[in-house]
């Protein structure tokens, strides 16, 4: 990539590195099940993308107000696919108001992309607490300790740690073992998709674009899919 700095007000990427994987995407190879296609490309992915579970989330207020940032994708099943977050959260505040997402993988190394959206809902509280046990216990005082996307002091977070910690019994947050429940106000939520697009970088920026969109009125748990080539 080359970077020229023309004033002190500017800056403009003049080229990027050409893709050229041996590999081609059509409709006719892939998938029936944008679910199905996306596990496979997440398997072969795994050892050669550093964190392949980061994905930008993008929501919305109802005004039409959008905001992006990226977060960690930690499950799929049959109907979408699940990340975790504070309910208190602009992104959860946001989604309660709008409950639409768009998601975004991108898999530099392989030239690869993966774009969903879809309608979102929250997950059950079983399923949340089932996660939550699997975290690092600094990562669940973590959650008790910041309410996330407020306004606070500087030492505001560590001083509400310090009381997390003492509330629990927790000595070290880095300690391998501590009984540290799940919070009334953080949890899951689940994409639901009725757009995924795959994407393949080709040379010539005449990537391979696939997209799968759900067939109106087919089910959230068994959806039928319209698979279309677009143009790159």
């Amino acid at each position: 990539m080359d970077v020229i700095i023309p004033g002190p007000d500017k800056l403009k990427v003049i080229s990027h590195n050409q893709y050229n994987p041996s590999e081609s995407l059509s409709p006719s190879t892939i998938l029936p099940n944008p679910l199905d296609q996306f596990l496979l490309w997440f398997t072969q992915v795994q050892g050669l993308v550093k964190e392949p579970e980061s994905m930008s989330l993008s929501t919305s207020t109802l005004s039409g107000t959008p905001s992006s940032r990226f977060v960690l994708f930690k499950q799929l099943d049959k109907k979408g696919f699940l990340f975790f977050t504070n309910y208190n959260s602009r992104k959860s505040k946001e989604l309660i108001e709008n409950p639409k997402a768009a998601l975004g993988f991108y898999w530099r190394e392989v030239h690869r992309q993966v774009r969903v959206v879809g309608r979102v809902e929250r997950v059950e509280r079983e399923e949340s607490e089932e996660y939550f046990k699997t975290r690092p216990v600094g990562s669940r005082l973590g959650a008790w300790a910041s309410n996330q996307s407020s306004v606070v002091k500087e030492d505001e977070v560590k001083e509400k740690l310090e009381e997390v910690k003492n509330k629990f019994g927790i000595a070290d947050e880095n300690q391998a073992e501590g009984d540290v429940p799940l919070p009334e106000f953080w949890g899951g939520w689940r994409v639901i998709p009725d757009e995924v697009e795959f994407w393949l970088g080709k040379p010539s920026r005449l990537h391979d674009r696939i997209r799968y969109l759900r067939v109106e009125g087919s089910p959230d748990d068994a959806p039928q899919w319209k698979i279309d080539r677009l143009a790159p």
